[in-house]
């Protein structure tokens, strides 16, 4: 059986397109280091303010001892818990959130911070927060810091337009 030339000239464009589709994959996924989140972490989310971690006592922003900043927050039908976060630019940040009831979504105005808060599921962003990026979208305060919205960016509601934020992010 014979092919026709067209046909494989076609089929070899087609391979073409393919291999470089899966390069480019690859190419985000080890230079660009984008990547799915893969961390799987479940907590119950009706007992969430009981943990020790989502207690209202631990929420906001902390230092840890190498350097690294751990904010965590919880969403909840119309609120977000912290209302407002504290976080140094230009540091490494680790920020853990937690659903208490619904699909969310966690969305930073100015950053690469965005993620689906699943209910049962603890969703974790690792990232570095530029200065000159959130400066360009926030408010500057009296301080030299800057303030950028913090909001919701998945339907979970009729008060859904009222899921927001504030992160105020200082100088390192």
């Amino acid at each position: 059986m014979s092919v026709h030339p067209l046909e494989r000239r076609w089929l070899a464009i087609s391979i073409a397109l393919v291999a470089v589709m899966g390069l480019l994959v690859v190419y985000t996924a080890v230079a660009l280091k984008i990547h799915p989140p893969s961390n799987v972490e479940t907590i119950d989310s009706t007992r969430l303010h009981l943990t020790e971690e989502f207690a209202e006592d631990h929420l906001g922003a902390q230092r840890q001892p190498d350097g690294t900043v751990v904010a965590r927050i919880v969403m909840a039908r119309y609120m977000v818990h912290p209302q407002e976060i504290t976080l140094p630019a230009e540091t490494p940040i680790v920020i853990r959130a937690a659903s208490a009831d619904v699909l969310h979504g966690l969305h930073v105005a100015g950053t690469n911070i965005g993620t689906q808060v699943v209910p049962g599921y603890v969703s974790e962003v690792h990232t570095v927060i530029h200065f000159d990026s959130v400066a360009k979208v926030g408010t500057r305060n009296a301080d030299g810091s800057v303030t950028v919205p913090l909001f919701c960016n998945e339907y979970c509601g009729l008060g859904h337009q009222s899921m927001w934020g504030r992160v105020k992010v200082t100088h390192p």
